[in-house]
């Protein structure tokens, strides 16, 4: 390969020694995303870590592997495919080491494994530019090239990079980027001038391992194998596609030959294809064949009839990924659902974008396959992500950082005033500093996230969900109620945004626009469990008893492990007096969810309430060894032995739940209430007032205690009479 003197001699940047370079860059990664390390817990980081068995330690570790990344069985159809075991495995051991889910340590890690990448990215540019094969001479040997600083630095502090970074879950594209980097320098050191077999096996090995840990932690991990060997041919062995195919012509073999045998090229391209067969071949053997379940919403080209039509947007997205690393200032966490329309006819003025990406890309592949200078084909190979989300581009932005240095440098040769250039570039990389802060503040919270998002896709049903979802966590049902129309206007089948509208007009009691919901939510997807759970609710708010028994019936049948909808068919049948199907009900609740308190308590009441008191009191205790913290369960069995005047096991069983929750306000409350049943009317006050002096606001202990008082004035005036 030619050194790369001409882009040195161009780019009007100072030589700064290779471990400055490497703290300047590891700096500027840490600066851009730093704010983010007390961020939240944001958008699918609750479905791939919050809620993931497999994270919070409630699987054998062993399960990982035998779990798509959000802890779903491989096997089941509701499986989204995505194998990453040692990302998880990550999760887990943060998760181990913080003691719960505290998302600090999580954020941390992420940002490390940022700064490590980009220091990282001084060799692969080093490589790429061609400083690795540069002669030790000179103030190359002292001094950091100045085009592998430049695109390391554009690569460090790359807003497009925020998600990855500062959303939890784009730790899998993290260290698979940590991993595929490692891996491709480990390739080149089998190239180096080494003629030692035995060296250059080892290291195609190991870089092959490296491929395999890549792939464990996201799944184009496995590509870095062809960009191996893609290097290696046209690159190190500098094969011309145009002149092979002119020898073809001429049936001449001499040059075919001696580029296969030429340095170890046929041994080292051996080893890559077998390791990425049997790589792909392992993988499917743990998966299946079977492909994961989309819907139109989620890629809408790939449901478009006219494969016309799927083509154009296909190749419109790929156009919008380039203008992401371009111009990264129009990002959203997500866009599905109408956030890019279609383009349906060849007439939309966007098919102007396709043009100009394939004549850019075609003249890119002309340099780089078929140049005779060695050096424009080895500065014009990188990836290109196909998918239009933002964290699937941080590989590939290692391309664009490698076209951004290379096109500078052939600027900066054709302007002699070099203060303008110095100057342009040093505003883009501040440029790149402030929106990548300011984009990763909005990441510390799903509020901040979900609302920058509307100004990006306001026709995004998901965003106006997610926003509405994120009000309604929040206690502003009302406000929610109109972000969840506009998600079900802008898509009217998004059953999601039907279930959880409904779920809060049924809290107002506007139980029958409720049900319309609900009952439209199921005809789209008939499967959806919780949504006929939830009409079995309305359904018996509104006395339609048989269609609610029918409601919760169906969704158990499509969510057979349902501990809620049994909890909820339960209530149903005490509420119809038929109290041995209920007690079976809540039994099935406690059985699949041995913590389900509602249920417990349900129980105990139910049977205090039919003279059952042994059998109450045998379910109380049954319960307290799960929940022997909770007060509720606690009180209801206090009040059944209460009924059967066993004082003493209430003194013992109160004074050891007093212990635990000395300062609990409901604790005194509870207590209040028994002492009030079994009419110890001084104790009664003493915790009446106790309780309202640790929660002034509570209504039902102040209703309570006026009670009380009226009755000991009662006593009072009895006495006196």
């Amino acid at each position: 390969m030619a050194p790369s003197d001409s882009l040195e001699h161009e780019i009007p940047l100072f030589y700064i020694s290779p471990v400055f370079a490497k703290c300047l860059v590891g700096l500027l990664a840490f600066v851009c995303f730093a704010n983010s390390f007390n961020g939240s817990f944001v958008f699918d980081d609750s479905e791939a870590i919050i809620n993931n068995k497999d994270v919070r330690g409630e699987t054998p570790i062993a399960d990982i592997w035998l779990h798509d990344f959000w802890g779903t069985k491989l096997s089941s159809n509701a499986s989204h495919k995505s194998y990453r075991p040692l990302t998880v495995l990550t999760f887990r051991i943060n998760y181990y080491i913080a003691g719960g889910l505290h998302p600090t340590g999580f954020h941390v890690v992420n940002i490390v494994l940022h700064c490590l990448v980009s220091v990282l990215m001084l060799d692969v540019f080093s490589v790429l530019f061609d400083e690795a094969n540069c002669s030790n001479k000179g103030k190359n040997k002292a001094y950091n090239s100045k085009a592998s600083l430049l695109a390391a630095l554009l690569f460090a502090v790359h807003p497009v990079h925020t998600e990855c970074v500062s959303g939890i879950v784009g730790r899998a594209d993290l260290l698979c980027a940590l991993c595929v980097v490692l891996s491709f320098l480990g390739y080149c050191k089998a190239l180096q001038g080494n003629d030692d077999f035995y060296h250059s096996v080892f290291w195609v090995l190991f870089s092959i391992f490296l491929a395999v840990v890549a792939m464990l932690c996201k799944e184009q991990g496995v590509t870095i194998l062809g960009l191996n060997a893609v290097f290696d041919v046209f690159v190190i062995c500098k094969l011309n596609i145009l002149e092979c195919f002119q020898k073809v012509q001429h049936r001449d073999k001499t040059s075919e030959h001696s580029i296969i045998n030429k340095k170890g090229l046929l041994t080292r391209v051996s080893l890559l294809v077998s390791g990425g067969i049997s790589m792909l071949y392992i993988r499917w053997h743990i998966m299946g064949t079977g492909p994961p379940a989309f819907t139109d919403v989620d890629n809408p080209a790939s449901f478009a009839e006219s494969l016309l039509v799927r083509a154009i947007n296909y190749n419109y997205y790929y156009s919008l990924n380039g203008w992401l690393l371009l111009c990264p200032w129009w990002l959203c966490f997500d866009w599905s659902m109408g956030c890019i329309p279609l383009i349906k006819s060849l007439t939309d003025w966007r098919v102007i974008a396709l043009a100009g990406l394939w004549f850019l890309l075609f003249g890119l592949l002309y340099q780089a396959l078929c140049s005779n200078d060695a050096q424009k084909r080895s500065n014009l190979f990188f990836r290109v992500g196909f998918a239009i989300a933002e964290r699937v581009l941080y590989l590939p932005s290692i391309g664009y950082c490698v076209l951004f240095t290379y096109g500078y440098s052939k600027i900066c040769s054709l302007i002699k005033n070099k203060k303008i250039l110095t100057g342009t570039i040093l505003g883009i990389l501040v440029i790149s500093v402030v929106r990548s802060i300011h984009r990763s503040s909005q990441w510390k919270s799903e509020e901040l996230l979900f609302r920058s998002a509307i100004a990006v896709c306001p026709l995004n049903a998901k965003v106006h969900y997610n926003v509405g979802k994120n009000l309604a966590d929040r206690g502003y049902q009302v406000d929610a109620i109109q972000y969840y129309r506009e998600a079900v206007r802008l898509n009217p089948k998004y059953v999601h945004a039907m279930n959880n509208l409904g779920n809060i007009l049924k809290e107002k009691d506007e139980f029958q626009e409720a049900e319309q919901l609900l009952l439209l939510a199921v005809s789209i997807q008939p499967d959806f469990a919780a949504a006929w759970m939830n009409l079995g609710i309305v359904q018996n708010s509104l006395k339609h008893f048989q269609e609610a028994e029918r409601s919760y019936l169906t969704a158990i049948k499509y969510r057979k492990k349902y501990p809620d909808c049994y909890y909820n068919l339960g209530r149903l049948y005490a509420d119809l007096n038929r109290h041995v199907d209920a007690l079976n009900a809540w039994r099935n609740a406690t059985f699949l969810k041995k913590d389900h308190s509602l249920a417990w308590n349900n129980m105990i009441i139910l049977m205090d309430n039919t003279g059952n008191l042994a059998q109450a009191e045998a379910i109380g205790r049954e319960a307290l060894k799960v929940l022997p913290n909770d007060h509720s369960i606690t009180f209801s069995l206090a009040n059944v032995l209460g009924k059967a005047q066993k004082y003493k096991v209430i003194l013992n069983l109160i004074v050891k739940f007093y212990e635990a929750n000395p300062s609990t306000a409901s604790y005194h409350n509870n207590l209040a209430v028994l002492y009030h049943r079994w009419g110890n009317f001084d104790l009664a006050k003493k915790h009446y007032e106790i309780s309202l002096r640790l929660d002034p606001a509570a209504q039902g202990t102040k209703e309570n205690y006026n009670l009380l008082k009226r009755k000991l004035e009662q006593l009072q005036r009895k006495d006196l009479g």
